[in-house]
């Protein structure tokens, strides 16, 4: 077997086996085994009983590398009370009173908590915690795929600090890849599986100061371009393989970042006079046709629609100039794109075709995009789509070879407050009950003799009644809000409403609190209790048994 060659941290491939972080600190140790056994009782689908360590470990060891695929859902920003409020809200669309709804995950057997906080700051960032759960390692905010010992935004620093992937590893084992997002494919949580950057917002050689580029570092997007030879370079000295062949599957948005800044390159839908945010002169779409001339570029819904999985073997769809529309707005698309739920489907039918199997990233960005915007309504409705993304993974895969796991990189300061009757609109005012437990004629009030939703926010932009827009963006052109407003009159469940928020600021906030996590599948048993977040990528490397496969090809 030939060494493993990488110049990564060999600490983001020392899995199972003590300390996966940089620096031997006890916030990066974790623990695998099954922490009961019905548990491990549901994995082995048998009836045996399981009574002594030794069975227990021997189980463990058995069940490495029964995940022929594995597929990560990121809801971006979906924490608890966002499930909670998006699963009453799917319920009550549907005619329930919404309590006793479940989302698609919800039904998940086996769920757990993550800790989101970064090394360096207690509420996180999207950059370092989706590093956590794709290399193994804990990072600090505002950094992708590099280790806790950069500066931010330091080309230098990061060089020797880069951090290998699950992505990676699936790509050295000969396993297809994929990622889709709604977001810019250049976003921080999709480029987390990709990219090694000590600045998230390099997205593009525009961003990035000259002292960065001189000193050899580039930029998100030509990463993603170049991952086949990066990778190469990395693992093997530069020499071609047959098994790295570059990611097969790329859905998403961001465009802007892969076209020369000129306006003889805009795409149809361009927003922009000058669609291209590139300074180098240089057409990424391009470069990828020429070096995939097999492949198939998109960028809109026709498209998409022409894409036979059973004949097509790289897939670049780049549907919008910056991140892909709201679910609930998609129909103001120009070209129109693709929802999270058909791209997922489209991207499992592509990648599913290799016998060695896939491993597929899926993020939801727009949830996380909706909360910072001040609106519950285009967060619960993405949250909804990405219910019904993780639905039909389920359907388009055999449960008994595919893991596939469900969490969110944090949660946001968003609130369930009052006491609302049972079925009370979870976009409305707060209705509560008599004194005989029956819902009363009129909204309550507070003591400020106005009445409130159910739905709120700690900091923020604040209320803003928009009407019918369905685009959560537009409420940046409008001034912060502070204080309450007298709502009686307004139409809190229309779609252009933002609920109040308390403490004036110019974007809501991320907050710190753990977020849920939700699996199936072979290893998905080892999904229970409270977690550090980089936990995930432990398991889905010991149920997909990559390392070895990994290092097995070189």
């Amino acid at each position: 077997m030939k060494t493993f060659k990488m110049t990564l941290l060999a600490t983001s491939i020392a899995v199972l086996a003590g300390c996966n972080s940089s620096d031997d600190s006890d916030d990066n140790k974790v623990s695998i085994a099954p922490k009961d056994e019905a548990s491990l009782a549901w994995y082995q689908n048998s009836a045996a009983e399981v009574n002594t360590a030794e069975s227990v470990a021997q189980a463990i060891d058995n069940a490495k590398g029964s995940a022929k695929n594995i597929i990560l859902f990121v809801g971006d920003g979906m924490g608890v009370s966002t499930v909670t409020a998006g699963r009453i809200l799917e319920g009550q669309q549907q005619g329930m009173t919404g309590e006793e709804n479940m989302l698609s995950f919800d039904d998940f057997p086996f769920s757990g908590l993550s800790k989101t906080y970064n090394t360096n700051q207690q509420t996180p960032d999207s950059a370092g915690t989706m590093t956590a759960m794709m290399s193994g390692v804990k990072s600090k905010a505002g950094v992708i795929g590099v280790s806790e010992d950069v500066v931010r935004a330091d080309c230098v620093s990061s060089q020797g600090t880069e951090l290998a992937t699950a992505l990676e590893l699936a790509e050295i084992a000969g396993k297809s890849t994929g990622i889709v997002s709604t977001a810019r494919i250049t976003h921080a949580t999709p480029a987390a599986t990709y990219a090694k950057s000590p600045e998230r917002n390099w997205e593009d050689d525009g961003d990035m100061p000259q002292a960065a580029r001189d000193a050899g570092c580039l930029d998100i997007a030509d990463q993603l371009i170049q991952f086949e030879d990066l990778l190469e370079a990395r693992v093997n000295g530069g020499a071609d393989s047959t098994y790295i062949d570059g990611i097969d599957v790329v859905m998403g948005g961001g465009r802007r970042s892969f076209l020369p800044n000129d306006a003889s390159a805009n795409s149809l839908d361009a927003v922009s006079t000058i669609e291209g945010d590139r300074t180098d002169g240089r057409n990424l779409i391009t470069e990828w046709q020429t070096k995939y001339p097999t492949g198939s570029y998109i960028m809109d819904q026709a498209g998409f629609d022409t894409i036979d999985p059973t004949a097509t073997t790289k897939v670049l769809g780049l549907f919008n100039e910056s991140h892909m529309h709201y679910e609930a707005d998609r129909a103001n698309d120009g070209q129109g794109e693709p929802s999270l739920s058909e791209m997922t489907s489209k991207a499992i039918d592509v990648l599913d075709n290799n016998e060695n199997g896939f491993f597929l990233m899926v993020e939801s960005g727009r949830i996380d995009h909706g909360h910072h915007a001040g609106s519950a309504y285009n967060a619960l409705t993405d949250t909804v789509e990405f219910a019904n993304a993780v639905k039909a993974a389920v359907e388009g895969t055999d449960p008994e070879d595919t893991l596939i796991i469900v969490t969110a990189d944090h949660s946001h300061v968003f609130t369930i407050a009052g006491y609302p009757t049972r079925g009370n609109p979870i976009l409305g005012k707060v209705v509560t009950n008599d004194s005989n437990g029956e819902p009363l004629s009129e909204p309550a009030l507070a003591a400020d003799d106005m009445p409130y939703t159910t739905l709120a926010y700690t900091n923020g932009m604040g209320f803003h009644d928009l009407g019918n827009e369905t685009d959560a963006d537009a409420v940046y052109s409008e001034v912060i809000v502070s204080g309450r407003a007298d709502i009686s009159a307004v139409n809190t469940e229309s779609t252009g409403f933002h609920q109040e928020a308390l403490v004036p600021m110019s974007s809501e906030t991320h907050a710190g609190e753990d977020v849920g996590i939700y699996a199936v599948g072979p290893g998905a048993q080892l999904i229970t209790g409270t977690n550090e977040q980089n936990i995930i990528f432990h398991v889905m490397n010991h149920a997909g048994n990559l390392l070895e496969q990994a290092e097995n090809r070189l």
